[in-house]
């Protein structure tokens, strides 16, 4: 059991870590930090949700950075204490070798350290300063691939030292006028914030007065606006964190009532006694709470110190495969190691009270007989309480494939963990039911063993449901989620797979492709037709929540991908008013519909429905013109891919552009199958960290409940059975465990994968590896087994009389 609580606290605590990172932790202020605030837009959607009796804020992240007007700057420099307002700008180049630098204009050298030693600031339209050492000299002309447009010449006027490593990424900069870098970046009024130089002192009030609207940013904020993916991210892993934790937990509590409920059940005839010569109920209950915490409490703190590294281990994992950004510092401190010792001895205590309570509440008379017998009915409270789980359950399969879509991947959420409790809850049931199914096969093949296997079974169903829960547990949670991340890979494959129609696919290493190579390729010869896409994030509300959704502008010919469509045409996609949207978003009658979506960078528009199709997963949830796209990214100088049909040869366009290079539909198709696979990974470790605890539990619970039963095997000794026929009655009853919790977790993990495959991907993208499920099936029965079969060689003794201690 200290096992069990030790690695139960160190993964709550290690979702905690995360969770405190996600709350407590900023951006790396570099840049900025000579800034006594910066002035920004904001990097989040808002929405209040009235209910009626409360009102409560859905929030969402914006993935493209929300850029500022510099119109305010004037009024923020009258402020008292300001000296100096820069408008901040950064754009994407690539040099002619294919190195990417960050682009600036020159009044961001007031935030240093940047020092001009030799020529001057660059002043005309393709003048540049470039840091000394990187090869230029004053009066020399480079290539420099700037804002999504064809190399061009630039003249170098002057060389720096210091902010060559400026941009957080270890890019060096180069440096352009400032009205040329706005120009560059796409928005010539505005920048990416307004950084405030002035003196200690000044007022964030009056600056707020100063610029209406926008965020004020001052002290570690500063460093979530210089890093606006760190202030997304955070948001991000707030829920993640609470979700996974919250499932964790859940799993944790499943575990170890089951595992308090045996052990106290071992303890059953010394409390009966302790009743019949008068001790009462709270004396009873409070021998049990003392003798738990004195095992939960070492326990929980062990398990506490080590979910700190657990927790570092998750976050680092997150980091190196994109899904948290690396300026995300992890934060390591005392809250949530106190926090999961209080919960785990919170749990703990509160489980072994449960256990308790049919022992102390039995009259003194009862005690003796009550405690060789188990009860042959359910609590009535246990029977109403699991036929509810299951009613919620099958509910919520029901509303995922009555809606589909993200009302569908919500409903999955707690699909599988809400029917393994009502499988625990109504256990009993379950354990009688599956040792008449599968006894009589076993008492044909072996008559002695197995009829002793299932007549002992039989009369210790309630004992027998607390361990065929962790099976089913292991097998349905860990199956289930694998599987699920399996079938959502698969679908992104196969759609896009057959909606890419394109001969040739150009891409970028760099920034992207520049925007200018679409009217190149378009004049190409053989180019029968060319399609621009520009990847992005939209928000859309879907009932009282927000919803993040992938979304991509479309510009050109469309003939070069079919993403499914159902409903309407994509022909009608232009304008700035339209837009189309896959099935899980939407349906055929939204066409002709307004709907509400906010941009990437916050922009909030009502474009008109024309067209619903299928292929979501392939191609996202939302399409988009392009042009509505790229006014309203980080980026919109350049597009992610271009498809192109026809025998057109891109040389040309690849050599003269650099870090552009052409592929095919199929190996395109592969990287993105490849990229949603690592996306999914920590998501996975998760999950594996959550099942590798459940099989723990397995292993402990069957320990504990093989130990519990020294004086029943004991007393078959003494009745004349062999030790042969005492091991062998162990493994085919623990066959009898293992066959049903395989049934049901089996049972659970299909109804989980089916409603998934049937209201998200499609059922043809289900996923399942038998190779894998055999893996699986395997080590839940290979320790299981072991479990058992261990402690009852120990227990039943070749040698000597046995005897009932």
């Amino acid at each position: 059991m200290a096992a069990a609580l030790l690695f139960a606290a160190a993964l709550t605590g290690a979702f905690g870590v995360l969770l405190e990172s996600a709350l407590r932790a900023h951006g790396a202020v570099d840049r900025y930090a000579p800034a006594v605030a910066v002035v920004a837009a904001s990097q989040r959607v808002e929405k209040i949700v009235d209910s009626g009796e409360s009102q409560r804020t859905e929030v969402r992240p914006l993935l493209e950075r929300a850029r500022v007007s510099i119109a305010p700057a004037e009024r923020l420099a009258e402020v008292p204490g300001v000296v100096r307002v820069v408008a901040d700008v950064s754009v994407p180049v690539v040099t002619a070798d294919g190195t990417v630098l960050t682009g600036r204009g020159w009044e961001s050298t007031a935030l240093g350290p940047v020092d001009l030693r030799s020529g001057r600031a660059p002043l005309a339209p393709h003048e540049v300063a470039m840091a000394a050492g990187s090869g230029a000299e004053v009066g020399d002309t480079v290539r420099l691939q700037a804002g999504g447009r064809a190399p061009e010449s630039y003249r170098v006027s002057g060389l720096v030292s210091g902010g060559s490593g400026a941009d957080g990424a270890g890019r060096a900069v180069v440096w352009f006028g400032d009205r040329t870098a706005r120009t560059l970046a796409g928005h010539p009024d505005r920048a990416d914030a307004l950084v405030v130089l002035g003196e200690d002192g000044t007022s964030s009030e009056a600056l707020a007065a100063a610029a209406p609207g926008l965020l004020v940013a001052t002290g570690a904020s500063r460093g979530d606006v210089e890093n606006p993916g760190v202030a997304a991210a955070r948001l991000d892993l707030i829920g993640v964190s609470a979700s996974i934790g919250g499932i964790a937990l859940l799993v944790v509590l499943l575990i170890l009532t089951g595992l308090l409920d045996i052990s106290v059940r071992d303890q059953t005839r010394e409390l009966a006694v302790m009743r019949a010569i008068g001790a009462t109920p709270r004396q009873v209950r409070r021998l049990i709470v003392r003798g738990t915490l004195k095992v939960a409490v070492p326990a929980a703190f062990l398990g506490g110190l080590g979910s700190l590294g657990l927790g570092a281990v998750l976050h680092r994992f997150m980091a190196d495969h994109g899904v948290l950004p690396q300026e995300l510092s992890l934060v390591l401190g005392p809250l949530p190691v106190a926090g999961t010792v209080l919960l785990t001895v919170l749990t703990a205590v509160g489980s072994a009270w449960l256990a308790a309570r049919r022992v102390s509440r039995v009259r003194p008379v009862e005690a003796l007989g009550e405690a060789a017998t188990e009860p042959a009915r359910l609590p009535r409270w246990r029977m109403v309480t699991g036929l509810v789980f299951l009613a919620v359950g099958l509910g919520a399969a029901s509303t995922a494939l009555a809606f589909g879509g993200q009302i569908a991947r919500a409903a999955m959420g707690g699909l599988a963990l809400t029917l393994i409790w009502a499988a625990a809850l109504l256990g009993p049931w379950i354990a009688r039911a599956g040792i008449r199914v599968l006894s009589p096969p076993l008492r044909l093949l072996f008559p002695v063993p197995g009829r002793l296997a299932a007549e002992t079974a039989s009369v210790a169903a309630v004992r027998l449901a607390s361990v065929i829960t962790p099976i089913a547990l292991a097998l349905s949670f860990g199956a289930g989620q694998l599987f699920v991340q399996n079938t959502a890979v698969n679908a992104t494959r196969t759609q896009s797979a057959a909606g890419l129609l394109a001969d040739h696919v150009l891409v970028a290493d760099g920034p992207g492709v520049p925007s200018a190579a679409y009217e190149e390729v378009r004049r190409m010869p053989g180019a029968e037709a060319v399609t621009a896409v520009k990847r992005t994030t939209v928000v859309k509300s879907v009932g009282d929540q927000l919803q993040s959704l992938p979304a991509q502008g479309l510009k050109g010919a469309l003939s070069n991908l079919d993403p499914g469509v159902t409903s309407g045409s994509l022909a009608d996609l232009r304008g700035d008013d339209t837009v189309a949207v896959s099935s899980n978003v939407g349906d055929a009658d939204d066409l002709g519909e307004t709907m509400t979506l906010w941009l990437g960078d916050g922009t909030l528009i009502h474009p008109r429905v024309v067209a619903v199709y299928d292929r979501g997963m392939g191609f996202g949830d939302v399409l988009l013109p392009h042009g509505l796209v790229a006014e309203h990214v980080t980026d919109g100088g350049h597009d992610d891919y271009l498809l192109v049909k026809g025998d057109a040869g891109l040389r040309p366009v690849t050599e003269r552009l650099p870090g552009v290079h052409a592929t095919s539909a199929s190996a395109y198709g592969a990287a993105l199958t490849e990229q949603a696979r690592s996306q999914g990974l920590p998501g996975l470790m998760a999950v594996a960290a959550i099942a590798l605890f459940t099989l723990i539990g397995v292993v402990t619970t069957l320990a504990v409940a093989t130990a519990s039963r020294r004086r029943e095997l004991s007393l078959l000794r003494l009745i004349g059975a062999t030790r042969r026929q005492v091991l062998s009655m162990l493994r085919l009853e623990t066959l009898l465990v293992l066959g049903t919790g395989t049934i049901v977790g089996t049972l659970v993990a299909a109804l989980t994968l089916l409603t998934f495959a049937l209201a998200v991907t499609g059922l043809p993208a289900l996923s399942v590896s038998p190779a894998v499920c055999a893996a699986i099936l395997g080590v839940v029965c290979l320790a299981g087994m072991s479990a058992v079969m261990l402690p009852a060689r120990r227990l039943v003794r070749r040698r000597g009389s046995p005897r009932i201690e």
